[in-house]
């Protein structure tokens, strides 16, 4: 090989390896960003564990909250490339200012209302005992922009107790606040979903909401239309739907709407 045939031979090896090289560097730029219900958090942050291993090229950033303050972050403009509701009002909502890749949206859980309180304490305790002189502060999420609080609401609602205690209800920002009232005791019952209980050894399930006293609980997922890495978001939503990621949801109390 002549000198000028080398040079070029050594030329082109190093072209494919910058190509291959920024090839990879731009693959593993890629980034997820997913804003989650708070009520999945600790599921989810799990699941991002084993997506991660299968797809090392992926990063994948959680934005957690209420589905309402989630809701608004969206339709202002927060990058977003994924949003999983805790309710289908929200996704709803975004539906209709057209913030969704439509094709996208999917039913992906289901979950219970159930009434906490301190371990040891009230073992008898119902919701209609709710109404009793012992419960002096309930805490539930604000019916407005939280949806357990919306579908705690329409419990009591149901049961005929939401006027009769309005006077001891406190609203909380989400579930996980709702949670901590009832740990410190700044509340004596609070209203949460059956997943959020096992995240705290401090309180128990005392009861459950029939599930005809409110709406199904539903969490939708879908891909934002403003996502920069769609294909990449529909992937991710495909791998919630798998068989090895039920087995997780399930382990943390959920069940899954096509089971």
């Amino acid at each position: 090989m002549n000198r000028r045939k080398f040079i070029v031979f050594i030329l082109a090896i190093l072209t494919t390896a910058c190509t291959d090289f920024n090839s990879s560097k731009k693959q593993s730029k890629i980034n997820l960003t997913i804003s989650v219900a708070s009520s999945v958090q600790d599921v989810m942050k799990d699941i991002r564990v084993l997506y991660r291993k299968e797809n090392p090229n992926v990063y994948v950033d959680y934005n957690f909250g209420s589905s309402g303050s989630l809701q608004q972050q969206i339709e202002q403009g927060a990058p977003t490339d994924i949003f999983l509701s805790a309710a289908p009002k929200q996704m709803d909502a975004l539906q209709r200012k057209e913030l969704l890749l439509t094709e996208t949206r999917q039913d992906l859980l289901k979950n219970r209302v159930v009434l906490i309180v301190l371990k040891d304490t009230n073992n008898n305790a119902t919701f209609e005992s709710l109404n009793n002189a012992e419960f002096k502060k309930v805490v539930l999420g604000d019916p407005g922009s939280v949806p357990a609080g919306q579908y705690g609401k329409e419990v009591l609602s149901f049961l005929e107790l939401y006027k009769k205690i309005d006077s001891k209800l406190v609203f909380g920002k989400n579930t996980r606040q709702i949670l901590f009232y009832v740990e410190t005791g700044n509340a004596d019952a609070g209203l949460v979903y059956k997943t959020d209980v096992r995240i705290s050894d401090k309180v128990k399930i005392v009861d459950t909401a029939p599930e005809n006293c409110h709406s199904p609980i539903i969490y939708p997922i879908s891909v934002i239309k403003q996502s920069k890495h769609p294909e990449e978001a529909k992937k991710f939503i495909e791998f919630l739907f798998s068989e090895k990621v039920k087995y997780i949801f399930k382990n943390y109390g959920f069940s899954l709407v096509k089971d």
